[in-house]
């Protein structure tokens, strides 16, 4: 899966939306008017680090079972340190792309989601660097 355009974080801007106190029923629908609590930012639950904050589109099948899919966007955080386990988005020879970061004996493995795809092992002779830790998926039906 490769990286199809980068965003930078605005965090300048408010975007209210409002909050409702109850769960969404997946049965029949009830009245929601007298249940809004308040008003929610997406900026706040989605962005800890405005400064190190980006966003990505992404294209490609590779991460499809981590539940990133072609044409999503991911918010992605450079201030938080990569561990074994999480998805990265990492830049090798120039390149970008989203995958499972792991860790083993010392190696790095960059490993993709989808069984159709092989896993890449991170050699000394690589320009490799991690761009940032991936936070949340914003995903459209």
């Amino acid at each position: 899966m490769n990286i199809e355009a980068i965003y930078r974080a605005g965090t300048g801007s408010v975007c209210l939306r409002p909050l409702f106190l109850s769960a969404v029923a997946a049965g029949f629908p009830s009245p929601a008017e007298e249940y809004i609590e308040g008003k929610l930012d997406l900026n706040k639950h989605l962005i800890s680090n405005p400064a190190s904050t980006y966003f990505v589109r992404v294209t490609g099948e590779s991460m499809i079972n981590a539940g990133i899919h072609p044409d999503d966007m991911l918010v992605v955080d450079r201030a938080v340190n990569a561990k074994d386990g999480d998805v990265v988005i990492a830049c090798i020879d120039g390149e970008l792309t989203v995958k499972t970061m792991r860790i083993k004996r010392g190696q790095i493995w960059l490993v993709p989601e989808n069984k159709a795809y092989q896993k890449q092992k991170i050699s000394d002779a690589m320009d490799f660097a991690v761009w940032g830790v991936v936070r949340h998926v914003i995903h459209s039906f």
